[in-house]
């Protein structure tokens, strides 16, 4: 049986991950870390937490000597490092925290494993390694900064990242990197497209609309929301990732996007239009509102954000011509699907938008 570290397990897409991996591989035992910050939650995996084949463990990656013992511990034979400070808002808020954990939780985590799984040395003097094991970096696209009208990120793009956040994952990239090319060491890295679906915080732009529509809140858009993202279902990313952890060839990069490319103020029409033909048509528990006073009035636009990058598009050709993967969800279909579980599920969201979400988000949408 095959021992697979998933870090940042809790949170929105490495949840996801982890039911992903107990349900394709049952002969897998799959060890969750997370640090259980304001994004991880618990409540994310409650269906699978009596799986045999599942262990939790709270800790912080770039906590060494914790790291150290858990490696020794478990004999992990793959690493999947989702853990992450992620929202560009809260790193231009407090940078020093994305760094501490995105590039020296990455460190760590290298050295954990490179010291785990190192067996000796070749004839170069290069490190050699146990047999089947892997380390996979999950980045993003933001690490290549911004695009034009036209064009696409591929794996050759340079990095140019804009902000905090987006350095801060450029820096453990390339750590990741060079661990490949110093020590040989086995990894490959993936750059994802922007995700949604179940279990997002809704501090994100799909939950935060489905959420604040379904509140008769105001509806926050960043400038003239002309900003384009290219859209990937969660489930995709996750199958995605286990493509290249299973079938990636050692040291390379691949892109996984979920072609469809879509204006931030296209997507909040869209979830207003839908929300209320929902609401108009089915009975949700715990929803009592109305849906003939749901209107485009509830959009406002807000000063935007520092160095927000315009545009945003993942090309696929690597990851689809060698490997064979490609997104299975349109985003008419996941769209659709994504809302419905929101309003199905407004029990989860009350319970994560608990505590200081309330304070943050008066903080960072207030600006009119």
């Amino acid at each position: 049986m095959k021992t697979v570290l998933v870090t940042g397990g809790a949170g929105f897409i490495g949840s996801n991950f982890v039911k992903y991996m107990l349900d394709q591989h049952k002969d897998y035992k799959i060890v969750n870390l997370d640090l259980l910050t304001y994004a991880g939650n618990l409540e994310n995996l409650t269906d699978i937490e009596d799986n045999p084949n599942y262990e939790f463990v709270k800790g912080d990656i770039a906590d060494r000597s914790f790291i150290n013992d858990l490696f020794e511990k478990y004999h992990f034979d793959l690493v999947v490092n989702f853990a992450a400070e992620s929202h560009v808002d809260r790193s231009i808020e407090n940078p020093e925290i994305f760094v501490q954990t995105n590039v020296m939780g990455t460190q760590v985590l290298l050295d954990a494993a490179k010291n785990l799984w190192q067996t000796g040395k070749d004839e170069n003097g290069y490190p050699t390694y146990r047999e089947g094991v892997k380390y996979l970096q999950v980045s993003t696209d933001e690490v290549y900064g911004a695009l034009g009208k036209t064009g696409m990120f591929t794996e050759t793009t340079p990095i140019q990242p804009n902000s905090p956040y987006s350095s801060s994952k450029a820096g453990a990239d390339l750590l990741v990197r060079a661990y490949g090319n110093t020590f040989k060491f086995p990894m490959n890295i993936t750059r994802c497209s922007n995700n949604y679906g179940p279990y997002q915080f809704p501090e994100k732009l799909i939950p935060l609309m489905i959420s604040n529509v379904v509140e008769l809140k105001n509806l926050p858009i960043y400038g003239d929301g002309m900003q384009i993202r290219d859209w990937l279902h969660v489930k995709d990313h996750c199958s995605g990732i286990d493509t290249v952890l299973h079938k990636g060839r050692l040291g390379e990069v691949y892109n996984i996007g979920g072609n469809n490319e879509k204006a931030n103020i296209e997507i909040v029409d869209l979830i207003i239009a839908n929300v209320k033909e929902k609401l108009s048509k089915n009975q949700y528990n715990g929803i009592d509102t109305d849906a003939s006073t749901i209107s485009d009035d509830l959009k406002i636009h807000v000063e935007d954000r520092l160095g927000h990058d315009r545009r945003y598009a993942i090309d696929n050709t690597k990851i689809t011509t060698e490997l064979g993967w490609s997104p299975s969800y349109t985003f008419e279909q996941g769209i659709v699907e994504t809302i419905d579980w929101y309003l199905n599920n407004q029990d989860w969201l009350k319970q994560v938008k608990s505590g200081g979400y309330q304070e943050y988000y008066e903080k960072m949408y207030s600006k009119k």
